[in-house]
C-alpha cells in the first residue's frame, strides 16, 4: 500500500471494487478511519498524511476481510446504532438502520418521555431497540429476553457500557415464556426471513449473522404467531407494541397481530420508504 492517507485511500478502494463490492470508496473511507482512528473529516482534509508500516498493515488486513464479503462492523466486532456504539458478538444480529424506525415509532407515541415507562425487547440481541430507548427516557426501565445466552450476555455488557445497567435487565428464554408482568411498551425485531429464502442472503448477512435471528420459518412469520399470543398478557391497556417486519410482510403479519386481540395503527416506513415497523396498541 501508499505511504500516505491518499494513496491507501485509491489502492483500498482499487481493491473492494475489484471484489465487486459498490461504493468502494466510501467503504476504503471507513476501513481507514477505524483502521488508523482518524475523524472522517481529518481523512478527507490531509491526504498526505504519512502512514506508519504497521497502520497500513492494519488497513491492508481489514480490507482483506471486507473484499472478502465481511461485514465492517463484524471485523470491529461494533456498530452504531443510534447514536451508541454496540457491542456485537457471534449471536447477536447486526444491528441496521431501518431497525432504527421501531425506535422512532415508539417515541413518536410517548408523550412524556420523562414517565417511569416499562419496556420490554423480545429478541433482544445486542440490545439495541431497548437501550435506544431507556437513552431517551430517563425514567424508564426495561427487560431484553434472548433465546441466546451469548446474546444476553452481549446486551447486559452493552447496558453496563452506556450506563443503564441500573434500569435494564435481560434474561434467556423463549420470548415472552418467562416473562411475566405489565409493559408500555413492548418491541422486537423477531426472525422473519423465509426459511427457502436465507440461502439467497448476501454473503454479509448469510455468513455472518446468527440463523436464529435470520430463520423466520415457511412463510417468515412464524416468530410472529408466537408472539401474538402473549401479548394480550403483556401490554397495559392503551400500552403499544412495534415490531420489524420484512418487505411485503405488513398485511399477513398485521392480520396475525390483530387476530391476537391488538388494534392495529399501521405500518411506519424506513429511510428507503419501505414498510418496516407494524405498530399496534391493546384497547382499553
Amino acid at each position: 500500500m501508499g505511504a500516505t492517507v491518499g494513496g491507501v485511500l485509491d489502492e483500498c478502494a482499487a481493491a473492494l471494487a475489484a471484489a465487486g463490492l459498490d461504493e468502494p470508496r466510501r467503504r476504503a473511507r471507513q476501513i481507514v478511519v477505524a483502521a488508523v482512528r482518524l475523524s472522517a473529516a481529518e481523512v478527507f482534509a490531509h491526504p498526505q498524511r504519512h502512514l506508519g508500516e504497521e497502520e497500513r498493515a492494519r488497513i491492508a488486513q481489514i480490507a482483506r476481510r471486507v473484499a472478502s464479503r465481511e461485514p465492517l462492523s463484524r471485523v470491529l466486532g461494533r456498530r452504531e446504532f443510534w447514536g451508541l456504539d454496540f457491542a456485537l458478538s457471534p449471536d447477536t444480529l447486526d444491528p441496521r438502520p431501518d431497525s432504527e424506525t421501531v425506535v422512532e415509532a415508539v417515541l413518536a407515541r410517548l408523550t412524556d418521555r420523562a414517565k417511569a415507562y416499562r419496556f420490554l425487547d423480545l429478541g433482544t440481541g445486542s440490545g439495541c431497540l431497548l437501550l435506544a430507548l431507556l437513552s431517551e427516557c430517563p425514567a424508564a426501565r426495561g427487560v431484553g429476553v434472548d433465546i441466546a445466552l451469548g446474546a444476553a450476555r452481549t446486551a447486559r455488557d452493552n447496558a453496563e457500557r452506556f450506563g443503564l445497567r441500573q434500569r435494564a435487565c435481560f434474561m434467556v428464554g423463549d420470548w415472552a415464556e418467562a416473562v411475566n408482568g405489565a409493559f408500555d411498551v413492548v418491541v422486537a425485531n423477531p426472525p422473519y426471513i423465509a426459511t427457502a429464502d436465507l440461502a439467497r442472503l448476501p454473503p454479509e448477512v448469510k455468513d455472518h449473522d446468527p440463523p436464529l435471528a435470520l430463520d423466520g420459518g415457511a412463510d417468515g412469520l412464524a416468530a410472529y404467531r408466537a408472539i401474538s399470543l402473549e401479548l394480550p398478557r403483556l401490554i397495559v391497556p392503551g400500552g403499544v407494541f412495534a415490531g420489524e417486519i420484512g418487505a411485503g410482510q405488513g398485511a399477513a403479519a398485521a392480520q396475525i397481530i390483530a387476530a391476537g386481540g391488538l388494534a392495529i395503527e399501521g405500518i411506519t416506513p424506513d429511510v428507503a420508504g419501505i414498510p418496516r415497523a407494524l405498530i399496534a396498541h391493546r384497547p382499553g
